[in-house]
């Protein structure tokens, strides 16, 4: 049987993703970063869940998505509330997730041709 890799019709795709670090098309990266299919903001600054302000999310609530996934590392970890409610208050959906989920989530909704944004928490 013969594998292909087959490349989405969308400029940054995201082939996966774990604790330490990220494939973004062919480039790994192991700093924390926001995704989207026709945006890559690399070197976000953030890499606590737990210190996060609203103001942290800002680059990636001007892509204009319709949800943002943010993966928070090897392990789920909720920001504050207030980080939560910078989306909703805005109509912005927030799903908080692993690193590798946030990964296969982005990927699925990102082939679907969702507005989504991505963002990835890497620890220092």
């Amino acid at each position: 049987m013969q594998l292909n890799l087959e490349r989405p019709d969308y400029t940054w795709y995201l082939r996966g993703a774990d604790g330490t670090h990220a494939l973004v098309n062919e480039r790994q990266i192991s700093s924390s970063f926001a995704i989207a299919p026709e945006a890559l903001i690399e070197d976000w600054p953030v890499t606590d869940a737990k210190a996060m302000t609203p103001g942290d999310l800002a680059p990636l609530i001007a892509l204009q998505p319709e949800l943002i996934v943010l993966g928070t590392g090897a392990r789920q970890t909720f920001p504050a509330p207030a980080v939560l409610h910078a989306c909703l208050s805005q109509g912005i959906g927030i799903e908080v997730m692993d690193n590798a989920a946030a990964a296969r989530t982005y990927s699925v909704l990102a082939g679907e041709g969702r507005k989504v944004v991505a963002g990835f928490l890497f620890p220092l």
